[in-house]
């Protein structure tokens, strides 16, 4: 069986087969015998998205000995719902074009304040997920909604529900409210002109 280190949307942590395009990083947290993670779902608020392969070459294997856990995501616009911001040291273009639109919509600030606001924003003491309230058309590209009962990755031309494996037809933007998934830091920066990496089956959807 997978490991447990698959990233929804939604905040929860799953087994999966498939990987995804990014691993992120919580800190150490540690699996069973089987597999499975124990309670703790992070041991620091920086919560980053950094890319499948080290900037080096070096490889520790799925549950490294020391230093972290590697999660992973379909794509980065579901490790930014789940909490999670670009790495500064292997993903440097993409944490520049997010601390500046960071810097757009709250203002200038620096790694460790930008994730205190998101820790603040992403997840109770408990271990839930926070959210909020909005019109889908009123979201921007890449945040995430929960409508009836499954995630969905807003575009322009709708909402796609998503599965570990991809994302699915778009439907029409409903009228109610939805849920938002996405931090409201991080929508905030989205709507700032921070466009996520998306996987190739969202592909077109900024069109």
């Amino acid at each position: 069986m997978p490991l447990q280190n698959r990233v929804l949307p939604t905040g929860e942590i799953v087994s999966d087969p498939a990987r995804g395009l990014f691993t992120g990083n919580r800190g150490i947290l540690g699996f069973d015998a089987g597999g499975r993670l124990g309670p703790r779902r992070w041991t620091h608020r920086h919560w980053i998205i950094c890319t499948l392969t080290h900037p080096r070459g070096r490889y520790q294997g799925p549950q490294p000995a020391r230093g972290w856990t590697p999660l992973f995501f379909l794509d980065e616009a579901v490790g930014m719902a789940a909490g999670h911001r670009p790495c500064a040291y292997c993903r440097p273009a993409a944490y520049a074009a997010w601390k500046a639109a960071w810097a757009k919509a709250h203002g200038p600030a620096g790694h460790d304040a930008m994730d205190r606001a998101l820790h603040a924003a992403r997840v109770t003491r408990d271990r839930r997920q926070l959210r909020h309230d909005a019109l889908a058309r009123d979201l921007p590209t890449g945040a995430f909604a929960l409508w009836e009962g499954q995630a969905h990755l807003v575009t322009e031309r709708g909402l796609r529900p998503v599965s570990p494996g991809g994302y699915g037809p778009p439907v029409p933007h409903p009228a109610a409210p939805v849920a938002v998934l996405t931090p409201a830091p991080t929508v905030a920066v989205l709507r700032a002109g921070y466009l996520p990496a998306l996987h190739a089956s969202a592909e077109g959807q900024r069109d």
